[in-house]
């Protein structure tokens, strides 16, 4: 089974997170250059990649900004990456 692959967005700015993620899944043709005040639609698309519909992820519309989801997603992922090793 493959692992989802979440950057941690500590020290990153929203472009240079969204760019390595879209980089990460190039093949589900994540928007590119979305500025950041479109992140909740992003991330939206982002939760919505198959490796992602089973994890659990949260939403991005209960998160003030994108930072405080992208922690919460670093989280889940790495929740469910433990639960799997176990």
């Amino acid at each position: 089974m493959a692992l989802p692959l979440v950057y941690d967005p500590r020290y990153h700015t929203w472009d240079s997170w969204t760019s390595l993620m879209c980089e990460a899944y190039a093949a589900q043709q994540l928007a590119m250059n979305t500025p950041e005040e479109g992140w909740k639609d992003w991330a939206s698309g982002l939760k919505a990649i198959d490796i992602f519909v089973n994890e659990g992820i949260p939403g991005p519309y209960i998160y003030e900004n994108w930072y405080d989801w992208a922690q919460a997603l670093v989280g889940a992922v790495n929740q469910s990456t433990e639960e799997t090793a176990t």
